[in-house]
């Protein structure tokens, strides 16, 4: 099968007043067919309503009800993963060409509904247009990317030539996955996570975020209807605590995927280390577990272009994205000039409902992110100096204002703990490496990223900046699938690089096969 060459999803202009008036349509669409609708889950082929149902709404107008779902029990978790691991035989037997073409087929389905997708993100999870639109070109590359490299996992793996034998090393799939994603980015991690099990010829048990059921529920979809048989992804929907829990601790469940808070990886963790009656492997993570991350600004660099880099890290998508930059450690040559110029950038932001093709600042995913966001800003009052924001939004729905503290103390709760919001502390530091010093001193190590125009410091923060995604004189958010494999250190997670030639690995096992000859 010739595989063409890999090439990023291009991001939509909305300069365009076609693509405007498309994407208007879209949210049209989406208002007039998918809002309100209920949807099944699926289990062994079959749609499966539940006895209990729960609900999801707009958070930007928490009013709108976004959908309605099962609330599942762990009792149907654990036949779910039963059917997934009934299901596994024929689908790791399915020549990779044909599941490879599957996926090409989906990419482009996903990539003739763009809008369509980008449109319900707007309105489950407060994405504006642009992020929304980035999210759904994500999802695009993944099943594009992660197809072509399973093409090149199936080849022949190099082995060293042993006289009078004949011998080969080839990768198998590992068996029943569970895929738990995030609801920041629910449509590129959730189709990122469980095209990348798919492919390697597992069988997988979905579940998203409560938060943002509808979008996986479309996708899964659109999977079926591209030939996915069904019995190979499982979907259900309810309490991650029951539901989540009773698929982490099956006993058929070979490997976890998730992509989420620090707390709840860590369980995931401590309970798939212990072996349940009947199991016979050791489970597998592959965590993403979240990050506070720095942008380190130099006394000598182009200060514009680090505000601006700053105020996009902080504040797109609310703070709410792992790689954000919630810490601006500016050097105290600097300092004066850097807060002068960042306030009114992000006065200029313009919040509301990002539906409107103007508003590039929504809502928080929830009320719960709302009040965690709020708890932090007032704690913050007593140690910092309030620049801007530091209040709630209109109540019809989960706004923040855009917040910034200066002069925060460098082990400050704000300046320490993650917060996913849109909460910014600016740091004053005497040199670069206390800088540097400062940047290392949590306990992630996700992204970062350094303005400055010597070479020296460059090269220092190159080998010390302990981060798994750290940039140079550019923003800490935005990888790209390919071109930025990303994963983080330390509490961040297993750094499994998502996007990257090696992330196929994590759902494979190798296997070693010698004959005898002559």
């Amino acid at each position: 099968m010739e595989l063409p060459e890999f090439r990023n999803e291009p991001f939509t202009n909305f300069q365009d007043p076609e693509q405007q008036a498309a994407f208007q349509q879209a949210l049209a669409t989406v208002q007039k067919e998918v809002l309100g609708k209920t949807w099944p889950c699926w289990i062994g082929g079959e749609a499966v309503r539940g006895n209990q149902t729960f609900e999801n709404f707009d958070p930007g107008e928490v009013t709108r009800r976004i959908g309605r779902y099962p609330k599942l029990t762990a009792a149907e978790a654990d036949i779910a993963v039963e059917k997934a691991h009934a299901a596994f035989p024929a689908w790791a037997a399915t020549p990779v060409e044909d599941r490879v073409r599957l996926f090409f087929a989906a990419a482009q389905k996903l990539r003739e509904r763009k809008h369509l997708f980008s449109a319900l993100l707007c309105h489950e999870v407060g994405k504006s247009w642009a992020e929304a639109d980035a999210d759904t070109a994500e999802a695009i590359d993944f099943l594009e990317y992660y197809a072509g490299q399973m093409l090149r996992m199936a080849e022949p793996q190099p082995v060293t030539p042993v006289p009078g034998e004949q011998n080969q090393m080839l990768y198998i799939p590992l068996g029943v996955g569970v895929v738990i994603p995030p609801w920041n980015f629910p449509l590129a991690i959730m189709a990122g996570m469980t095209a990348a099990a798919l492919l390697a010829g597992n069988t997988v048990v979905l579940k998203p975020a409560s938060q943002s059921p509808a979008i996986a529920a479309l996708w899964v979809d659109l999977m079926y209807e591209c030939g996915l048989p069904k019995h190979v992804l499982n979907f259900i929907t309810g309490p991650g605590s029951e539901v989540g829990g009773a698929l982490v601790k099956h006993k058929r469940t070979r490997f976890i995927s998730f992509t989420g808070s620090r707390d709840v990886g860590l369980w995931i963790f401590e309970q798939a280390s212990k072996t349940q009656p009947g199991q016979i492997w050791m489970k597998r993570l592959v965590a993403e577990m979240g990050g506070k991350d720095s942008i380190l600004v130099d006394r000598d660099c182009d200060l514009e272009k680090a505000v601006d880099a700053v105020v996009a890290s902080a504040f797109g998508y609310q703070g709410q994205k792992c790689s954000a930059c919630s810490r601006a450690i500016v050097h105290q040559d600097v300092y004066d000039e850097f807060v002068r110029r960042i306030v009114p950038k992000v006065q200029a932001l313009k919040l509301g409902h990002p539906s409107d093709r103007t508003v590039n600042f929504g809502p928080m995913v929830d009320g719960a992110a709302k009040r965690k966001t709020l708890e932090y800003i007032e704690a913050a009052k007593q140690d910092s100096r309030l620049l801007v924001g530091g209040t709630a939004g209109p109540s019809h729905g989960h706004y923040v204002v855009p917040t910034v503290f200066a002069d925060v103390p460098h082990t400050a709760k704000i300046s320490l703990e993650e917060i996913f919001g849109p909460v910014l502390a600016i740091l004053k530091v005497k040199d670069f490496a206390e800088g540097l010093a400062v940047a290392n001193n949590t306990e992630y190590g996700l992204t970062g990223a350094v303005f400055t125009h010597n070479e020296q410091h460059k090269a220092i923060a190159r080998q010390q900046f302990h981060v798994g995604n750290f940039y140079i004189n550019r923003k800490c958010t935005g990888a790209l699938v390919g071109g930025h494999p990303f994963g983080g250190f330390n509490m961040s997670g297993t750094d499994s690089k998502a996007g990257g030639p090696d992330y196929l690995l994590q759902f494979l096992q190798a296997k070693t096969i010698s004959e005898k000859i002559g």
